[in-house]
């Protein structure tokens, strides 16, 4: 389920497009706190922001330039401008998308789908670059760090998202322990070599939690860790 976060402070707006989009199965959420857009942003962790100009103390083209500095989650605008200037402005700061008001539901609704595809579904480019890394359809969202399998989520610690980051862009390789050590940590002189055993063993945990089996992050012995990337349901 996607949560999608609606900063608009018209209240009947705002309530409008909130019941629209929970019809669709939509998670929602909308902002309250608007001299703290960023920590509200930060604590409530959406995949999608629904953005206006117009709002209290600050306009949304600030809050988009805010909302950039700790995540790349897709923002559309929503605007009762209609300058083209205006939405220059809003993919110049770092928007996604730009629907003027009044607007159509039904097409707030495919743009919301097509944003949402291209972040994280079907059109989404893969890299270990980018945001997310998909194996099969196991998805990490690094920014978030959250792992995502077969409509399920888990939230991962930040060394749990690291160690599954560098097995998932070598799915199907031995990556070595040295490597994964070094990842990790900045100084592995320092770390006792027993602590990446146990965040190996916390992520399996989390595979497991979404139905991954615990053959699928294999143990090379004196070599290192490998994920084999054909899950199977959890061997209990």
């Amino acid at each position: 389920m996607y949560r999608i976060m609606i900063v608009e402070d018209d209240d009947k707006i705002a309530g409008i497009l909130q019941a629209y989009i929970l019809k669709y199965g939509y998670e929602v959420i909308r902002a309250k706190k608007y001299r703290e857009l960023k920590e509200e942003f930060i604590a409530n962790n959406p995949d999608l922001v629904m953005l206006d100009i117009n709002l209290p103390y600050f306009d949304g083209f600030y809050w988009c330039r805010q909302i950039r500095t700790v995540s790349t989650v897709p923002i559309i605008f929503i605007s009762a401008r209609t300058g083209e200037m205006d939405q220059v402005l809003a993919i110049e700061n770092g928007g996604d998308d730009y629907i003027t008001k009044p607007f159509h539901l039904d097409l707030v609704m495919a743009k919301i789908k097509s944003v949402l595809r291209r972040a994280y579904g079907e059109y989404a480019i893969q890299d270990a670059n980018r945001d997310v890394i998909d194996v099969n359809g196991l998805k990490l969202y690094i920014t978030k760090n959250q792992l995502e399998w077969n409509g399920k989520r888990t939230d991962l610690s930040k060394n749990e998202c690291l160690l599954i980051e560098n097995l998932m862009v070598k799915a199907g390789e031995i990556v070595s322990r040295e490597h994964l050590l070094e990842a990790l940590w900045d100084d592995i002189h320092f770390v006792d070599d027993n602590t990446l055993t146990v965040n190996v063993a916390r992520v399996r945990k989390k595979l497991e939690e979404l139905g991954i089996c615990k053959a699928a992050l294999e143990t090379i012995r004196g070599q290192g860790y490998r994920l084999n990337h054909v899950w199977g349901e959890t061997d209990v």
